[in-house]
């Protein structure tokens, strides 16, 4: 279980890096397109590499349409959306607002499966709704704000994607079969937008962590720590990711929020927790 633990740590400090290793490439003159897009390309190399020395690569042909649509939206629109976040609000801004993927969770399954909306349930939504508000109220660019409140809310709801779609996915494929068929499509996805520039190797260097650090050894340590933990536990430890995005971003960057701001953030992560405890305690 201890192993469990510092797996999934490890997977939400490596998360959490995504938007200071953003914030310098946007520094060398990239534009967030072009990072998501080497996101996605230099990562299928890696999990194209795990995924043939373990001959994991087969997916059934049932499940090609779902994977592409996943690929569509789970990779291209949310890594773009993401970067976009980082870019006009900040690291931890963008961190912050994806953690609203549980509520996306619990409206999809409301409208589309019909699941019994619970108080619970109301009040993480009310809270997300709410601190999502604090948190447009307090936006360190006034000029460009609701482009990063909007991006944030498009890659949480791409986010609880992993939730749904994903979900059925771990059942039936490992990691490494997975991105290696969603990944490439993604990346074509995000190319039409992607205008390629002079890169620095400063540039280059914060594409690979982009790449290596918060997207190929993120996934591969979360999934390392899912064989010792349940998916509820991890959940929970994950959620690590925002603070440690608010660090990192408060350390390097120099960006904070004001009062305001760390109260809808707090409503944000209260509304997680309170999503995510109860299914535990009912797996238990």
């Amino acid at each position: 279980m201890i192993a469990g633990y510092l797996f999934i740590s490890g997977a939400a400090i490596c998360w959490g890096l995504i938007g200071i290793f953003s914030s310098i490439a946007f520094s060398q003159g990239l534009s967030p397109a072009e990072v998501a897009f080497w996101r996605a390309a230099m990562a299928w190399v890696l999990f194209g590499a795990l995924a043939v020395k373990r001959r994991e690569v087969r997916i059934e042909r049932k499940d090609a349409p779902l994977a592409a649509l996943f690929g569509i939206m789970g990779i291209s629109v949310f890594y773009m959306s993401y970067q976009y976040s980082v870019q006009n609000g900040g690291a931890a801004l963008a961190s912050v607002l994806l953690y609203t993927a549980p509520a996306w969770v619990v409206a999809a399954s409301f409208f589309i499966y019909r699941e019994k909306l619970t108080f619970l349930k109301l009040i993480s939504v009310v809270m997300v709704i709410s601190g999502v508000f604090l948190i447009s109220r307090t936006s360190q660019k006034t000029s460009t704000g609701w482009i990063a409140i909007w991006a944030g809310l498009l890659s949480g709801f791409c986010y609880s994607l992993y939730y749904t779609i994903g979900k059925y996915f771990r059942g039936r494929y490992s990691s490494a079969t997975l991105f290696f068929w969603i990944l490439p499509i993604g990346a074509a996805g995000i190319f039409p937008f992607v205008t390629f520039s002079h890169k620095t190797s400063v540039a280059w260097l914060a594409l690979i962590s982009v790449a290596v650090i918060s997207t190929f050894a993120a996934n591969f340590l979360y999934y390392q720590g899912l064989k010792y933990l349940e998916a509820g536990k991890a959940s929970i430890i994950a959620t690590l990711e925002p603070v440690i995005a608010a660090f990192t971003a408060w350390i390097v960057l120099g960006e904070y929020f004001n009062w305001v701001g760390y109260t809808g953030a707090a409503l944000i992560l209260t509304a997680v927790l309170i999503t995510i405890i109860p299914k535990q305690q009912k797996q238990k």
